[in-house]
């Protein structure tokens, strides 16, 4: 039976694009809800009908899909919590004034240089009672932290919403937390905050309270800091400490995937657990035993993780995949993937938006789907051939099925994938069994010596390995542009490559040529669009001045240090990337620019403002020492723009100035860049 056939497949498929349309067009809830009715009731009637006559038709096909579209649609708007009456962002108050807001520390966060971070969970707000998720950040300061998991804290702030990416094509922070539902931040400090005896004491802080445990026998049988940092993100997927020089020799020898706990470490666990129960017969009291210790397994793990999302979402999918084995359904085993994406989405549709969610999913299909046929091009006999052949065919395979989707989010490519993937794994098999037990033991006692030395000497080894490939630095290619219309199209053309390849026909090889047009047409899109755009941005930088002007594939730079060093190369280069265009000239900024029939002043703390000019555009920089109330009389600007070269405090006056005179203020602080 063909995949494609089954109807889960066409289910599944309507359900997810029901979740993407209503996360891109924003439905109105109570329309859906009209919608799923009608659609229900019209199923059923058909449903019964054909009941009744004993036969199938088209009709009740077609409605299964549109009521599985509605219902992706319904489930996505239903777990939308700003939508919901009783969410914080409904009580607007908190982000104009400060209010006494009381709430419950969730999950510890990875901390930066200057606070503590936290995930909560809103109770009340001025006594009244609200729900929703924010991110709380403690100022550090000399004093030890003593905010536990489960903690109850009340304390009187202001709100502030999630401030969007302050420059053009980069990461979108706001957007990444608002899937996340969080929707605000709190910024407080230590004395500021107000502890409840009580602690609430629920899985979340069992949880919490088994890391500071496991770190803390650790520490005692003298494991080396940097390798525990390691073993605790390949273990538990505890990122908190690890240090940035180990995370990017990770992400250039591409094994970044190895340090977040995800698919790979669940199926080692699966495998290991597997091996050791193989001795009892399958027979079926014994093929139970075995599935409920597997799930048994998985479930601890998950725990002892944190119950993070990655590690959920993998455990889902290896559980049903015992499940399936269990039942005897190994020949289903994409229908048993379909089923697992299918309750996860059910209960969390935002999961569909999450990178890592994505690659997972997309890379295991392929191991399964691409991994046999590369597999049979060649038939090692030595046993040490057949482990390369093996580990490089595997390797391959999740990396062709995930390669567009990393080049469109990662701009990024590490040429030598392949041998890293070849030399960890035996050391990654070794670690994780070992780390297993390391860990275990940690939650009750100390290790013993020999055992954490061993683990320790492995991680180094480990992390010595990567940092070689790693630092082959001209096999990691970066910078690469690749767009949403080269992601479609260098899928289709990989999707039907493979379709062609596993059992070759005209038919099949006419897609492959489509697929190839497509490719072309993307590029011809790409060249259209870029030849055609022309803007000119304001960029958001703390120690300079960045003006961007650009026309067609050709920018132009202006900025106060001219000096290529200086500049903040992060920022321009992210937005070159994305758009597919080139750095044309550096400039030194001008007192006055033009365009688009747009006059620009720009006053800095060294310029004086000319007279007789009427600007549509004002930009201060640089902190400027001006009477803004009496340039705003003289020139009458149609907006004022402050960049992230000035200071806080008199941004604050200049808003008021604005306010006084009627006139748009932005600040690339607070708004992110100005684009024209």
């Amino acid at each position: 039976m063909k995949v494609l056939d089954f109807p889960l497949v066409k289910i599944t498929s309507a359900f997810i694009i029901g979740i993407i349309a209503s996360y891109y067009l924003h439905f109105p809830i109570s329309v859906v809800y009209i919608f799923v009715s009608i659609i229900f009731i019209a199923f059923s009637g058909v449903f019964f009908w054909n009941l009744k006559r004993n036969k199938k038709s088209t009709l009740f096909g077609i409605l299964s899909y549109i009521l599985s579209f509605c219902i992706g649609a319904l489930t996505l708007l239903c777990h939308t919590q700003s939508l919901q009456k009783k969410n914080y962002t409904n009580c607007q108050t908190a982000f104009k004034n400060s209010q006494a807001i009381t709430l419950i520390l969730r999950e510890k966060l990875k901390s930066n240089d200057f606070s503590d971070r936290y995930i909560g969970l809103i109770k009340t707000i001025s006594g009244k009672a609200y729900s929703g998720k924010v991110i709380v950040n403690v100022q550090k300061d000399s004093c030890q932290n003593t905010l536990l998991i489960g903690n109850s804290i009340k304390l009187e702030t202001v709100l502030q919403q999630n401030k969007p990416n302050k420059n053009p094509n980069q990461f979108d922070y706001s957007r990444y937390l608002a899937d996340k539902q969080i929707y605000a931040q709190i910024y407080c400090q230590k004395k500021e905050i107000l502890v409840s005896k009580t602690i609430q004491k629920d899985i979340w802080y069992y949880c919490a309270k088994l890391h500071p445990r496991i770190i803390s026998n650790l520490e005692k049988s003298k494991f080396n800091k940097a390798e525990m940092n390691v073993a605790l993100a390949l273990i538990l997927g505890q990122q908190q400490e690890i240090s940035q020089d180990i995370i990017q020799d990770y992400q250039y020898s591409g094994a970044t995937h190895i340090l977040s706990v995800s698919g790979l470490h669940v199926g080692f666990i699966m495998l290991f657990i597997t091996f050791i129960l193989k001795p009892i017969p399958n027979t079926r009291k014994g093929s139970f035993f075995k599935l409920a210790s597997i799930l048994i397994s998985l479930a601890g793990f998950a725990i002892i993780s944190g119950l993070s999302p990655s590690v959920l979402r993998s455990v889902v999918m290896f559980s049903f995949v015992a499940i399936g084995s269990h039942l005897r359904r190994n020949g289903n085993i994409y229908h048993t993937l379909l089923v697992s994406i299918l309750l996860i989405l059910l209960f969390e549709p935002y999961f569909l938006f999450d990178v890592g969610f994505q690659l997972s999913y997309i890379a295991l299909f392929f191991i399964l789907w691409l991994h046999p046929i590369l597999k049979n091009l060649y038939k090692p006999k030595n046993k040490l051939t057949v482990y390369i052949w093996e580990a490089l065919t595997v390797s391959f395979a999740a990396q062709i099925g995930t390669l567009p989707l990393c080049l469109y989010y990662f701009h990024q490519f590490p040429g030598l994938f392949f041998v890293t993937n070849i030399i960890i794994l035996p050391v990654l098999s070794f670690i994780m069994i070992a780390g297993i037990i390391v860990m275990i033991i940690a939650i009750f006692t100390s290790p013993p010596l020999f055992i954490t030395l061993i683990f320790e000497k492995s991680i180094y080894l480990l992390n010595l390995m990567i940092h070689a490939v790693a630092s082959v630095d001209s096999f990691v290619i970066r910078d690469i542009r690749f767009n949403f219309y080269h992601l479609c199209a260098f899928s289709l053309f990989t999707i039907g490559s493979i379709i062609w390849i596993k059992k070759p026909n005209y038919n099949k090889l006419i897609l492959v040529f489509i697929s190839i047009i497509t490719i072309q047409i993307s590029f011809i899109l790409t060249k259209i669009e870029t030849e055609n755009k022309e803007e000119l941005i304001i960029y958001n930088e703390k120690s300079n001045t960045i003006i961007s002007e650009r026309s067609g594939k050709n920018l132009t730079l202006y900025t106060r240090d001219t000096i290529q060093k200086n500049i903040n190369t992060r920022t321009i280069n992210s937005y070159l990337v994305g758009n597919s265009i080139a750095l044309s000239k550096i400039k030194e900024t001008k007192n006055m620019l033009y365009f688009k029939n747009n006059k620009i002043l720009i006053i800095d703390s060294a310029k004086v403002v000319p007279e007789k000019i009427h600007p549509d555009i004002l930009i201060l920089t640089q902190t400027s020492k001006i009477n803004l109330d009496r340039v705003l009389e003289n020139i009458h600007p149609k907006v004022v723009i402050a960049d992230g070269s000035n200071s806080n405090s008199i941004q604050k006056y200049w808003k008021k100035s604005c306010l006084k005179k009627n006139i748009p203020f932005h600040s690339t602080k607070e708004k992110g860049y100005y684009q024209l």
